[in-house]
C-alpha cells in the first residue's frame, strides 16, 4: 500500500460506515479529514527519513499516513481495539501499529532503548487527559526528546503560559521544568469529524538537556509538592497557601516575597523556594 495515500472527509466516513463504527465520545475521538492539515502537522514536527516517531491516538490513520510519507519510522499507539484492525488496513506495512493505552503503556517495550524519539499526536478531549499524558511522557519517557501535539486551545495556552498570565498554572511549571514549549499553529474545527465544540492548537515541546532546576538544589517531587499547594490556592499569598509547608525563613532565603502568588513564580523560583525549605528542614534535623 502506498505511503502517500491520503484520507479526506469522504474516505473517513466510508471507512467508518464500512466497518460499522462511529466516533467514541468517551475516548474523545475526532478524526482529521483534511490532508493539508496532517501534512502541515508532519512538517511542523520536523521529522524526516530515518527519524523515530511515535504517534498517540492515530484513529483511522490520517496523520499516520502523512508521517509515514516523510520516510520516518512510525509506531502508532491506539487504545481503541475496534480501530486497530481498520488502521492496519489503511497504513503501509512500514508502520508498526500497537494496541495500548498511552496512559498505561510500557514505553520501554514500545520504543526500545537508546534511540531518541519524536512524539506526534492529536490528543483527545477532555483537557485533563491530554495534560496527564504530556506530563507523564515528560516525567517517565526520557527517550521522547520532542513532542508536537494537537490539543484543545485551552490546554495549549496552559502548556506554553508564562508567569503572571491568566493561563499560567501548575502544568505550565511542570512542563517548564523538563522542556520549553511554544505555540506553533491553530487547527480549524471544520477539519474534524465529528466537529468539536472547541478550538484546537498545535504545541511544540522540546525537552531540555537537563531539568530547569538542578536536582542538587531541589527534586522534582519537592518542587511539585509546593506547586500543587500554591496553585490550589492561587488567589492566596504564598505565605498563606504554603503555610505549614514552607517556613518564613525559606521565602527570605529564596528571595521570594511571602506576599507573592503562585502565578508570579517561574520554575527557577519554585526551585529556589523548595531548595531553601530543604536546607532549613535539614538544619533542624537531629544530628
Amino acid at each position: 500500500m502506498s505511503e502517500h495515500r491520503q484520507l479526506g472527509r469522504t474516505e473517513v466516513r466510508r471507512l467508518l460506515e464500512e466497518h460499522g463504527l462511529s466516533p467514541v465520545k468517551s475516548l474523545g475521538q475526532h478524526f482529521v479529514t483534511d490532508p493539508n492539515t496532517v501534512a502541515r502537522i508532519a512538517r511542523l514536527a520536523g521529522v524526516a527519513h530515518g527519524d523515530n516517531v511515535v504517534e498517540i491516538g492515530p484513529g483511522l490513520g490520517s496523520l499516520t499516513l502523512a508521517l509515514a510519507a516523510t520516510g520516518a519510522r512510525v509506531v502508532a499507539v491506539e487504545v481503541d481495539s475496534k480501530l486497530v484492525g481498520v488502521l492496519r488496513t489503511v497504513v503501509p506495512p512500514s508502520v508498526a501499529v500497537v494496541e495500548a493505552d498511552a496512559l498505561r503503556a510500557d514505553w520501554g517495550a514500545i520504543l526500545g532503548l537508546g534511540e531518541p524519539w519524536v512524539l506526534v499526536a492529536n490528543l483527545p478531549l477532555p483537557y485533563n487527559i491530554a495534560t496527564t499524558l504530556v506530563v507523564d511522557v515528560l516525567e517517565t519517557v526520557p527517550a521522547v526528546e520532542r513532542l508536537v501535539v494537537m490539543v484543545q486551545r485551552e490546554a495549549a495556552e496552559r502548556f506554553v503560559a508564562s508567569p503572571r498570565t491568566k493561563a499560567y498554572g501548575a502544568v505550565s511549571v511542570r512542563i517548564a521544568y523538563f522542556a520549553t514549549a511554544r505555540l506553533v499553529g491553530h487547527v480549524a474545527a471544520e477539519v474534524f469529524h465529528p466537529r468539536p465544540n472547541v478550538e484546537s492548537s498545535l504545541v511544540e515541546i522540546v525537552r531540555r538537556d537537563s531539568p530547569a532546576v538542578s536536582v542538587g538544589l531541589a527534586s522534582y517531587a519537592e518542587i511539585g509538592a509546593l506547586v500543587r499547594a500554591g496553585f490550589a490556592g492561587r488567589r492566596k499569598m504564598l505565605r498563606r497557601s504554603l503555610a505549614g509547608i514552607v517556613d518564613a525563613a525559606a521565602f527570605e532565603c529564596a528571595g521570594v516575597p511571602g506576599s507573592a502568588r503562585a502565578e508570579e513564580l517561574e520554575v527557577a523560583e519554585w526551585g529556589k523556594l523548595a531548595g531553601c525549605q530543604r536546607s532549613i528542614a535539614n538544619a533542624h534535623m537531629p544530628s
